[in-house]
Protein backbone atom coordinates (compact mmCIF):
# COMPACT_ATOMS: atom_id res chain seq x y z
CA UNK A 1 0.00 0.00 0.00
CA UNK A 2 2.62 2.85 1.17
CA UNK A 3 4.42 1.85 -2.17
CA UNK A 4 1.58 2.50 -4.43
CA UNK A 5 1.32 5.70 -2.39
CA UNK A 6 4.38 6.65 -2.88
CA UNK A 7 4.60 5.71 -6.54
CA UNK A 8 1.39 8.18 -6.78
CA UNK A 9 3.07 11.10 -5.10
CA UNK A 10 5.77 11.27 -7.14
CA UNK A 11 3.89 10.77 -10.42
CA UNK A 12 1.70 13.90 -9.32
CA UNK A 13 4.79 15.84 -8.61
CA UNK A 14 6.65 14.72 -11.54
CA UNK A 15 3.60 15.88 -13.61
CA UNK A 16 2.94 19.24 -11.42
CA UNK A 17 6.68 20.49 -11.79
CA UNK A 18 6.62 19.35 -16.01
CA UNK A 19 3.39 20.78 -16.60
CA UNK A 20 4.16 24.32 -14.46
CA UNK A 21 6.01 26.06 -17.60
CA UNK A 22 3.12 24.77 -20.36
CA UNK A 23 0.16 25.77 -18.47
CA UNK A 24 1.48 29.65 -17.47
CA UNK A 25 0.10 32.34 -19.63
CA UNK A 26 1.76 33.99 -22.44
CA UNK A 27 2.98 37.04 -20.82
CA UNK A 28 4.67 35.28 -18.15
CA UNK A 29 8.79 35.17 -18.25
CA UNK A 30 10.96 33.33 -16.03
CA UNK A 31 13.20 35.72 -14.39
CA UNK A 32 17.01 35.92 -15.71
CA UNK A 33 18.63 34.13 -13.01
CA UNK A 34 16.64 31.38 -13.67
CA UNK A 35 16.77 31.26 -17.33
CA UNK A 36 20.68 30.71 -16.33
CA UNK A 37 20.00 28.15 -14.03
CA UNK A 38 17.81 25.87 -16.41
CA UNK A 39 20.55 26.64 -19.40
CA UNK A 40 22.82 24.06 -17.26
CA UNK A 41 19.72 21.07 -16.38
CA UNK A 42 20.64 19.52 -19.83
CA UNK A 43 23.93 19.32 -19.13
CA UNK A 44 24.05 18.12 -15.74
CA UNK A 45 21.21 15.21 -16.48
CA UNK A 46 23.39 13.85 -19.15
CA UNK A 47 26.62 13.87 -16.77
CA UNK A 48 24.21 12.19 -14.07
CA UNK A 49 23.54 9.46 -16.58
CA UNK A 50 26.99 8.83 -18.52
CA UNK A 51 29.50 9.66 -15.78
CA UNK A 52 28.76 5.96 -13.79
CA UNK A 53 28.57 3.54 -16.66
CA UNK A 54 32.08 5.37 -17.03
CA UNK A 55 33.10 5.34 -13.93
CA UNK A 56 32.15 2.94 -11.43
CA UNK A 57 32.14 -1.22 -11.63
CA UNK A 58 30.49 -2.99 -9.26
CA UNK A 59 29.42 0.21 -7.05
CA UNK A 60 33.35 1.23 -6.60
CA UNK A 61 35.34 3.90 -8.71
CA UNK A 62 37.40 2.27 -11.46
CA UNK A 63 39.46 5.11 -13.04
CA UNK A 64 42.53 2.62 -14.61
CA UNK A 65 43.87 1.95 -18.31
CA UNK A 66 41.66 -1.73 -17.77
CA UNK A 67 39.11 0.06 -17.81
CA UNK A 68 37.74 -0.06 -21.64
CA UNK A 69 34.50 1.84 -21.05
CA UNK A 70 36.54 4.81 -19.39
CA UNK A 71 38.76 4.49 -22.41
CA UNK A 72 35.65 4.40 -24.58
CA UNK A 73 34.50 7.64 -23.27
CA UNK A 74 37.33 9.71 -24.03
CA UNK A 75 37.25 8.28 -27.16
CA UNK A 76 34.03 9.82 -27.71
CA UNK A 77 34.67 12.78 -25.94
CA UNK A 78 37.38 13.91 -27.87
CA UNK A 79 35.49 13.41 -30.93
CA UNK A 80 32.88 15.09 -29.72
CA UNK A 81 34.91 17.99 -28.84
CA UNK A 82 36.32 17.99 -32.42
CA UNK A 83 33.78 16.83 -34.67
CA UNK A 84 30.44 18.46 -32.28
CA UNK A 85 28.31 16.00 -34.56
CA UNK A 86 26.26 13.55 -32.52
CA UNK A 87 26.00 10.73 -34.58
CA UNK A 88 29.77 10.98 -35.54
CA UNK A 89 29.89 10.83 -31.60
CA UNK A 90 27.85 8.02 -30.93
CA UNK A 91 29.53 5.58 -33.80
CA UNK A 92 33.19 6.64 -32.69
CA UNK A 93 32.14 5.80 -29.06
CA UNK A 94 30.07 2.59 -29.47
CA UNK A 95 33.15 1.82 -32.19
CA UNK A 96 36.13 2.21 -29.44
CA UNK A 97 33.81 0.52 -26.67
CA UNK A 98 33.56 -2.48 -29.32
CA UNK A 99 37.35 -2.60 -29.86
CA UNK A 100 38.56 -1.59 -26.30
CA UNK A 101 36.09 -4.38 -25.25
CA UNK A 102 37.74 -7.23 -27.73
CA UNK A 103 41.45 -6.30 -26.95
CA UNK A 104 41.23 -6.39 -23.48
CA UNK A 105 39.14 -9.71 -23.37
Amino acid sequence: MSVWLALIGMSIVTFALRATLFVLPDGVVLPPFLQRALRYVPAAVLTAIWAPELLLHSGSLYVSAGNHRLLAGIVAIAVAWRFRRTFVTIVAGLAALHFFDWIMK
